[in-house]
């Protein structure tokens, strides 16, 4: 399994508009084979936050599914990002 996660900053006054122009990212995502989970989410406390939460069931999946990255106005929005792949062995189910 692969999990990418991470947060990524904008500008408060923007994130709204960020997030909306995510829809169809994240719907293409979840309609993608291999895609066992994708959101991108306002964080509830830093008003400048995105979190960023995926997970995959090969990096195969994640690669066919990854483009060049964010459209020219959500990369312009963008003021810093710490987002990273996972490579996960193994899961234990919390629930």
């Amino acid at each position: 399994m692969i999990i990418v996660a991470g947060h990524i900053t904008v500008e408060p006054s923007v994130r709204a508009n960020y997030l909306a122009g995510c829809t169809a990212v994240v719907e293409q995502a979840r309609r993608t084979p291999g895609c066992l989970e994708f959101s991108v989410s306002a964080d509830l406390i830093d008003p400048s936050r995105v979190v960023v939460f995926e997970r995959w069931d090969s990096p195969a999946s994640v690669e066919s599914f990854r483009g060049s990255g964010p459209d020219g106005d959500e990369a312009a929005a963008i003021v810093s990002a710490s987002v990273a792949q996972y490579v996960v062995a193994e899961a234990r189910s919390l629930t």
